[in-house]
């Protein structure tokens, strides 16, 4: 809550308190049961099978309905409705084929984590067909995926969505003589300069999560978008070269650039043989709904007021993996499409915190362990769980974190006004550790 003192013209905030955490990843693993980490290459399987017979099942269903939206079957008033109802009827199609692809997604993702399977060969050959098929250049963003897990948080080694400093963002320095480091209290002037500097209008902000939305994901891949500042320029996914791979890495970076050649070329013959059209409501709109909700699971999970990010000083993998937040997709919209959002998606939204202490725990096992992990830190005080995961939260969020300090070991995300939700309180003492290999 905000509140202003008009003797010194100065905004004052109460912030939350984010106690940082100093508990070894062992005491963490040693909450979740022996079997949760148990693997299985036919269950995990039959969920590919399972989201692959739902598309299937619901492109039959478009194509019967669209069969129907002909003047010789449905009588309609205008001729122009005849057109709505196909665009409807395929455009439901494409939310809903999007959903479940995500799910397939999701296995890809499981497969570059190796929780697919206890086979190292299954996982990376069925890793590389699924997301080859989705666009995504397996071994490469697997590899920049598990040094993201390894440095989650960390301001300097991370690799995705790596928040801007002040300085980077070219706003006026900090003067601590009229705002608070923490950002609890900022004086009018300067919460007016951060506003102009920032710009924080409901159409920008819409504007500016919406394009993020639609094109963050191959902003990513290809421009590094969003990743590691530290990474030069021109730096992206499918150059065996670029910063993130190390030599070894050579021939996995050609194989995925090999899976989406393939691709390309499957769409363009989908295009030559069947048309642009069909290919763009049947394949097309699905895909650029998966990339939709990959940008906005994976942005709410890492990106909120409460959570913190570290420098290396007070950065441990464990830390690191509970600066996350576990969030109902499509929760907003009530019980039912929560509990859609989370079967279709296989659970990514709702157990992402388990996810990043343990990432080789299958998700048919993650909601047991994420409630062991959560009965666990119960006690801790540290935020696990956010708001509901939709359009709605992504507009807030994105409005509430717009940088952080370029000073300070532990920083949490400013607002357009200079002013954050949290602060840190340390502990007397802290441990580093790690259990991600990052160079396999």
């Amino acid at each position: 809550m905000a509140r202003k003192n008009d003797d010194d013209n100065v905004t004052v905030v109460q912030q939350g308190v984010y106690p940082v955490p100093d508990i070894p990843i062992k005491d963490l693993l040693d909450s979740i049961p022996r079997h949760c980490f148990e693997r299985s290459a036919l269950r995990s399987g039959l969920y590919i099978v399972w989201d692959s017979f739902v598309i299937v099942c619901l492109y039959k269903a478009a194509a019967y309905l669209d069969s129907f939206v002909d003047p010789s079957t449905l009588s309609l008033p205008s001729p122009h409705l005849y057109t709505f109802a196909r665009v409807a009827i395929w455009a439901l199609y494409g939310f809903w084929a999007g959903l479940f692809a995500t799910g397939l997604w999701v296995m890809g993702h499981e497969c570059g984590h190796q929780a697919f399977s206890e086979s190292k060969t299954i996982n990376n050959t069925v890793g590389w067909i699924v997301h080859s098929a989705l666009g995504v250049p397996y071994h490469a963003w697997r590899i920049t995926h598990a040094k993201h897990h390894a440095s989650t948080g960390h301001l300097t080694q991370d690799q995705v969505f790596v928040p801007s400093t002040r300085s980077e963002l070219g706003l006026p320095p900090f003067d601590p003589a009229k705002e608070d480091i923490l950002g609890s209290r900022v004086t009018e002037e300067v919460k007016r300069e951060l506003w102009e500097a920032l710009g924080d209008s409901p159409i920008g902000a819409v504007m500016g999560s919406a394009s993020y939305l639609l094109g963050g994901w191959p902003a990513y891949i290809v421009m590094n978008s969003s990743g590691q500042k530290r990474y030069p320029k021109g730096t992206n996914h499918f150059d065996p070269s670029a910063p993130m791979f190390a030599p070894h890495h050579r021939g996995q970076i050609i194989a995925s650039n090999v899976g989406i050649l393939l691709w390309l070329v499957g769409i363009a013959t989908s295009i030559y043989l069947k048309g642009f059209l069909e290919v763009f409501k049947v394949y097309l709109v699905p895909y650029l709904w998966v990339n939709h909700w990959l940008v906005l699971i994976t942005f709410l999970q890492h990106t909120d007021p409460l959570l913190p990010h570290y420098r290396a000083p007070e950065h441990t993998f464990a830390r690191g993996a509970l600066a996350t937040l576990d969030r109902n997709l499509l929760g907003d919209l009530g019980s039912v499409m929560a509990w859609i959002g989370s079967h279709a998606t296989n659970g990514i939204s709702e157990t992402h915190v388990l996810h990043h202490v343990s990432s080789k725990i299958p998700h048919y096992h993650a909601w047991e362990a994420s409630h062991a992990l959560k009965k666990r830190l119960a006690n801790a005080g540290i935020p696990m769980n956010g708001a509901p995961g939709g359009w709605a939260e992504v507009y807030r969020v994105f409005k509430e974190c717009k940088f952080v300090e370029d000073e300070g070991d532990v920083v949490f995300f400013k607002n357009a006004y200079g002013l954050a939700k949290m602060r840190p309180q340390l502990p007397e003492s802290s441990a580093s550790d790690s259990g991600i290999e990052v160079e396999k």
